[in-house]
């Protein structure tokens, strides 16, 4: 039987958008330029004052990429504060975040996937107003990604209560497969489809503790499932 999706109390499930809002201080009309390969990450300028920040991507590689900025999470660069997805080649597409004092990191993902060729950038000098307070669109992602024998980055997951999390399904097989997102009550929080050889994505805030259930499930095949414990 398919799942159908419940919003649980405690956790708020949104669908990602594949553009942001903004516009770089100091940036003349285009914005600030990023140039993406299948192999580098030239951002123009690695200096910025706080405020509004708009950035211009151009993507000269052969693979459809993704441009993400990174604030600093618990250590390391994971917490989403802007993306751009689906630039394909030949294309170009503006990303855009508010910005304070700090350092950030922009990546570049050739294909879609991994961690990104990363641009360390900073920024200084006044503060910025309340109205330009940065605020993370996510803590960070989880990819998992389903190949015809075997389930990809879903094993040993976990997660703080109250982080929100970016889930992408990447399917690798030649028919439909779906993410079932469950809470510790057994509800199903969201539910993702993607299609044959795509992908997927949703945004789910983990606002409850306990054993999180992740279940994969399509044609053929039984339902796999992999814990998420969140504490």
């Amino acid at each position: 039987m398919p799942y159908r999706p419940v919003l649980a109390t405690g956790a708020v499930a949104l669908v990602v958008g594949l553009t942001a809002c903004g516009k770089d201080t100091a940036s003349s009309a285009g914005g600030v330029a990023i140039t993406a390969t299948d192999s580098t990450c030239e951002v123009a300028s690695t200096s910025y004052a706080p405020g509004k920040a708009i950035f211009t991507v151009t993507n000269k590689g052969s693979q459809v990429t993704e441009v993400y900025l990174y604030g600093e999470h618990a250590g390391s660069y994971t917490k989403v504060i802007s993306e751009v997805e689906n630039i394909g080649p030949g294309l170009t597409r503006e990303l855009a975040a508010d910005l304070t004092g700090g350092q950030y990191e922009i990546a570049c993902k050739p294909g879609q996937t991994g961690d990104g060729i990363r641009t360390r950038i900073t920024v200084s000098g006044a503060t910025a107003s309340a109205s330009t307070i940065t605020t993370a669109r996510y803590d960070r992602e989880i990819e998992i990604e389903v190949k015809a024998t075997e389930i990809r980055g879903a094993d040993g997951l976990t997660a703080k209560t109250g982080e929100r999390i970016e889930f992408k399904l990447g399917n690798k097989v030649s028919s439909k497969r779906e993410l079932g997102i469950i809470d510790p009550s057994g509800k199903v929080v969201v539910l993702i489809e993607a299609d044959a050889n795509g992908a997927a994505e949703t945004i789910v805030e983990l606002g409850t503790a306990g054993t999180w259930t992740l279940k994969i499930e399509g044609a053929g095949v039984a339902g796999i499932e992999k814990t998420l414990t969140v504490a």
